[in-house]
């Protein structure tokens, strides 16, 4: 239980991670779960929009897992505590994204993001996700992390990228194509 939000212990620039160790706010790993952190906000401003329940479940669940990289990139020792993000949960993204695509149309040009505010706001989350994937293969470079965390960033930009073009079909506006 926080007894205050506000602790002071990071006013000299450092901030906590598993093991209780100190570490620069500036460090890759606080960057990589920081980065992870904002998608999962952005995700929950998607949330307010009025979505299928199928789609509002699963983003939430998403949430919930996102949770669980940052857990798995806060940790600097991966010998202290089982790693959270497992294989299963990037097979459930999959078979998600199999099942949703079955629902759309072959894809047969590059798509812009937009159309309905929810998808237009899941393609902003896609570029935080793919951000966030970067910073944690920076991370992974230089430091021991769960190797699953990658995969799964890479698989969830794909699955909000489907998830968008899913709510467009459903909403019965098109995908913006690209043209030259």
């Amino acid at each position: 239980m926080l007894l205050k939000i506000y602790t002071k212990t990071g006013d000299d620039g450092n901030t906590g991670v598993q093991g209780n160790l100190r570490i620069s706010k500036s460090h890759p790993r606080i960057i990589a779960y920081g980065t992870v952190d904002e998608a999962n906000a952005a995700l929950g401003i998607v949330l307010t929009n009025s979505l299928d329940e199928d789609i509002a479940n699963i983003l939430t669940l998403v949430q919930n897992e996102l949770f669980l990289v940052g857990a798995d990139l806060s940790n600097p020792n991966l010998n202290d505590i089982k790693n959270r993000v497992s294989l299963e949960m990037i097979q459930n993204l999959e078979s998600t994204i199999d099942k949703f695509e079955s629902e759309l149309p072959p894809l047969t040009n590059f798509i812009l993001p937009g159309g309905d505010i929810a998808a237009s706001q899941l393609h902003y989350v896609r570029t935080i996700v793919r951000r966030a994937e970067t910073h944690v293969v920076q991370l992974s470079e230089k430091n021991e992390i769960n190797s699953n965390c990658i995969i799964y960033l890479n698989r969830l930009s794909d699955f909000l990228f489907v998830v968008s073009r899913l709510i467009n079909k459903r909403k019965n506006r098109d995908d913006i194509l690209w043209k030259i």
